[in-house]
């Protein structure tokens, strides 16, 4: 026979007067149950919630910019609703293209426009390309991100990793792309941001 004993709580008055037997139904139920709990974001020192960020799901502000000549230069993203990203909670985004002509193009992270400011600043030097210290160099301010030849197929979208987290939190980020290809291209560009 199979008996399961019952026994005071240890900080019970009965144990601490030393009563060694235990009487029917003499013990404390405890629940034992697990329950799972999901950080949804936090309150800031000013009151307001700010929700923890998560990676885009899928590419958005496209962007598609008609007979880019050779040489000429795009501002992107420019939807109309959309003008500038805002990194801020984000560390890396991937950039895709799809030119209409094969070849080159030079991408530069840059300054938003100024009909958006950064953070309380307002106007900014647009057009401008980023600079501040990277990893590699902490101590100096240098171009975070200035690729002057990306090879690109034409008609696909070509998607490329920036993977520096020096252009983390960049409140008025645009990529200016040069055409290079050796002929007019219609240029086509979206972005999906990474935490």
């Amino acid at each position: 026979m199979d008996r399961k004993r019952k026994v005071y709580a240890p900080f019970s008055q009965t144990s601490e007067a030393g009563v060694t037997q235990t009487p029917v139904e003499g013990y404390i139920d405890v629940n034992q149950t697990i329950y799972p709990t999901v950080n949804t974001g936090t309150v800031n020192e000013k009151g307001q919630w700010a929700g923890v960020k998560s990676d885009d799901t899928e590419f958005f502000a496209f962007t598609k910019h008609v007979a880019v000549a050779n040489g000429g230069e795009t501002l992107s993203p420019d939807t109309g609703d959309i003008n500038f990203l805002d990194m801020t909670g984000f560390k890396d985004l991937f950039i895709a293209i799809k030119p209409s002509r094969g070849g080159n193009v030079q991408i530069a992270a840059v300054m938003g426009p100024d009909t958006n400011r950064f953070a309380n600043l307002n106007p900014v030097n647009t057009g401008v390309i980023l600079r501040g210290s990277t990893a590699t160099e902490p101590n100096k301010a240098s171009n975070l991100f200035n690729d002057s030849a990306e090879l690109l197929v034409a008609d696909v979208w070509n998607i490329i990793a920036i993977g520096q987290q020096e252009l983390a939190a960049q409140k008025n980020l645009q990529f200016k792309i040069t055409n290079d290809a050796g002929g007019s291209s219609d240029i086509e560009v979206a972005f999906m941001r990474l935490v």
